[in-house]
């Protein structure tokens, strides 16, 4: 049974804290005032920032196994298909929200982020074209 702190430490849930003042000050840069849908933006880029770290830790478990082997997956703590069903969940959470906060513009938005989020993770991480 996976614990809730085993997935907090899967998505690095502290470090999300910032995560909100960025959309915070996107909303106020924009030069519109913010409503209470806005309130809904930074749940939906902490979604897809914990979709981020899930999805990262799924794609190097091989390689965290043997340089970080306290980590969620490696350690048995969190399965790897459960790490990927959190990151596919919250990667599908955060664009409806952005969508619910933003319309249809807003779920665009966010899917092109989920996209790069995804394929950043999943991407080759070496050669021409390698991200690392």
């Amino acid at each position: 049974m996976t614990r809730l702190r085993d997935l907090a430490e899967l998505v690095r849930a502290p470090a999300a804290l910032t995560v909100p003042g960025d959309t915070l000050a996107g909303v106020a840069a924009s030069g519109r005032p913010g409503s209470a849908r806005t309130a809904l933006l930074p749940v939906a880029s902490t979604c897809l920032y914990w979709a981020g770290m899930a999805l990262n830790d799924w794609a190097d478990r091989d390689l965290d196994a043997t340089e970080r082997p306290e980590r969620p997956i490696p350690s048995g703590r969190v399965r790897p298909e459960v790490a990927l069903g959190v990151a596919a969940g919250l990667t599908v959470g955060g664009v409806a929200v952005a969508g619910l906060a933003a319309g249809g513009a807003g779920a665009a938005v966010a899917g092109v982020l989920a996209a790069a989020v995804w394929a950043y993770d999943l991407g080759p991480k070496d050669g021409p074209v390698g991200v690392a």
